[in-house]
């Protein structure tokens, strides 16, 4: 919050007050989930040295559906500078139309990336994904069973994204 209040505004002592507002913010509590650093060592990945080149994506499952009939999120992050694609789809989506999706949304803006990190999903982990991105050059990094830290940063949006919208709902409803 503090962040995008300093893009527009600026007062003496603003962050201090900016951190005691979001403290007894009742909104902002309930939206809010603890993150800790996980135990253990971790192997680094690899820096990306072009935006775009490597890629993580997750799905963000179990939303209400929309009129559209959209019931899940396709985060798709790039890993230099950590944007990202916020792609809705329906769960019942076939690899086909994802792979349609895939190419209008980020190989049509930012080219085939060298490298996509994902989970286990089955739909990552499929002959025809695999035989795509063979075909496309792209490797293919899968995160370890019950190891979400490999996948983190997309695991890190897709929190801030849960956030963002418990907050929505939560000030919709008006609790």
């Amino acid at each position: 919050m503090y962040q995008d209040l300093k893009r527009m505004f600026w007062w003496p002592k603003m962050k201090k007050e900016v951190a005691q507002y979001v403290a007894t913010c009742l909104i902002c509590q309930k939206a809010k989930i603890e993150h800790q650093n996980p135990a253990g060592m971790l192997q680094p990945l690899d820096i990306p040295e072009w935006k775009w080149d490597n890629i993580a994506m997750d799905f963000v499952v179990g939303l209400l559906r929309t009129t559209h009939k959209f019931d899940s999120i396709w985060v798709i992050v790039n890993r230099l500078t950590k944007s990202g694609h916020f792609l809705p789809i329906n769960i019942r989506y076939s690899l086909e139309k994802l792979t349609e999706l895939h190419i209008r949304e980020i190989v049509r803006l930012h080219g085939v990336p060298s490298s996509i990190i994902s989970d286990r999903d089955p739909r990552f982990t499929s002959k025809f994904w695999g035989s795509l991105h063979q075909a496309l050059g792209t490797k293919v990094l899968l995160s370890s069973a019950y190891h979400p830290q490999t996948d983190g940063q997309s695991e890190r949006t897709i929190q801030s994204l849960e956030d963002l919208l418990r907050a929505c709902v939560l000030e919709d409803s008006g609790s």
